[in-house]
């Protein structure tokens, strides 16, 4: 991809405008987009920016300094080329410009009331440093003087308490940075923050959002998020989750409060979690989840396709239909075998699904150990597999993606590996 005409340089920027700016390498490649810049946290003066965070392909993060930003122009960053870097991870004297400074509220210096920060300026300095010089704000209450609500551009020394504060922050700014991410993404951004402001952040995302997120998050961060919310709230997040990342989860804290989350959740969901609870989390049982794609033989191609679409089915869970006879929820009755997706689409709309089953695929039982598992998800290149009871009824389906999160090492979401590709990355100074 080109770069766009140049335009001339600024000499100040807002970052709020700068979020989502592309970022070109000096042949004009693009390489990524600015997700945040990143302020050093200085005793007295003005806050020095010192990089940027950019987004680049795989969704990684990466610092790059400002010292290797050459111009920063309408609608286009450019840097002097990216080398070998490391994910991003901010740094205890830094601070992120909208993961942790917009929506913060800050008492005026001059004692007229308190303001809201809704976007921060930074301006180019003659020695080529960027310093935080202005903030626009909008006030949060009234006085004689002013209107609650009304907007104005500040210099940074016109408010107390600037620096890192403790203090509770709105995170409306910050989430809609991340409202077009996945969830994986968002975990990602959620682990970089400090545990306050990551709290924060979580505490204003939707229920289902949330619990999406905390599927993705590592045991350290999802059990301090659930326990930082109120019962009620934790209660309705875990109702939201899928039921085997809900026992998970429920797994990882005192078993006193599990309990007491169980007992807030509605029974149907609560039934499910207790279930797989049952089971050791190294076993099919402990794996599996209780809700997959589930139809009698006499369903039609279009009815199992329309099922699969579902946008609340997960795509591994989307590969495979589980034909089996009556109830049709788990434990169901007999399994008479399954149909792969592939094979619904080569199929008229109208023809039941009884006549595309697979019965070569052989199912596991719920105390079979992760390694049968593996080698047979391996073994017939599958990415989800039928659990069932001694009497053949389904129980639960295990997937690919459930099996790896138990193989990989626990810290594996903090994995940082090497980026060796010349056009993606800087060593951080």
């Amino acid at each position: 991809m080109s770069a766009p005409t140049t335009s001339r340089p600024a000499s100040r920027v807002f970052v709020g405008r700068l979020a989502g700016t592309d970022v070109f390498e000096p042949l004009g490649d693009k390489v990524g987009r600015v997700q945040d810049v990143v302020l050093l946290n200085r005793p007295t003066g003005q806050p020095r920016a010192v990089g940027l965070v950019v987004e680049v392909p795989g969704r990684r993060r990466l610092f790059v300094p400002l010292t290797r930003v050459t111009s920063i122009a309408a609608g286009a960053v450019f840097t002097t080329g990216l080398v070998n870097v490391r994910r991003f991870q901010k740094r205890s004297a830094e601070t992120l410009v909208i993961g942790e400074l917009l929506d913060r509220t800050l008492a005026l210096a001059d004692g007229s009331g308190e303001v809201r920060i809704e976007d921060v300026a930074l301006e180019l300095q003659r020695n080529g440093d960027w310093y935080l010089t202005q903030l626009f704000v909008r006030r949060t209450g009234s006085g004689r003087l002013f209107r609650r609500g009304e907007s104005m551009l500040i210099g940074f020394d016109e408010v107390r308490g600037l620096a890192p504060t403790e203090a509770v922050q709105g995170a409306s700014s910050l989430l809609a940075t991340l409202e077009d991410l996945k969830a994986a993404d968002v975990a990602e951004v959620l682990h970089d923050l400090p545990s306050t402001r990551r709290m924060e952040v979580a505490v204003e995302l939707p229920d289902e959002r949330l619990a999406d997120v905390l599927e993705e998050l590592g045991e350290d961060d999802r059990v301090a998020i659930v326990s930082g919310l109120g019962v009620d709230r934790a209660a309705d997040v875990l109702e939201a989750m899928e039921p085997d990342d809900a026992a998970d989860l429920l797994a990882e804290l005192p078993s006193q409060q599990a309990a007491e989350l169980l007992e807030l959740m509605e029974p149907e969901d609560a039934a499910d979690v207790r279930r797989l609870l049952a089971y050791d989390e190294h076993t099919a049982g402990g794996l599996m989840t209780p809700e997959p794609l589930i139809l009698p033989p006499e369903a039609s191609a279009a009815a199992a396709l329309a099922h699969a679409r579902r946008e609340d089915v997960a795509p591994a869970l989307a590969a495979m239909v589980f034909v089996v006879r009556p109830p049709l929820e788990t434990p169901t009755g007999k399994l008479l075998g399954v149909v792969h997706l592939q094979k619904l689409l080569r199929e008229p709309p109208h023809e039941s699904i009884g006549t595309m089953i697979d019965k070569g695929i052989p199912p596991v039982h719920p105390d079979d150990p992760i390694g049968k598992v593996t080698r047979l998800l391996a073994t017939y290149n599958l990415t989800v597999l039928p659990v069932v009871d001694a009497s053949e009824r389904l129980l639960g389906a295990v997937t690919v993606d459930d099996v790896l999160d138990h193989l990989l090492p626990p810290d594996w979401r903090d994995a940082d590996d090497e980026v060796t590709d010349a056009s993606v990355g800087v060593n951080r100074g």
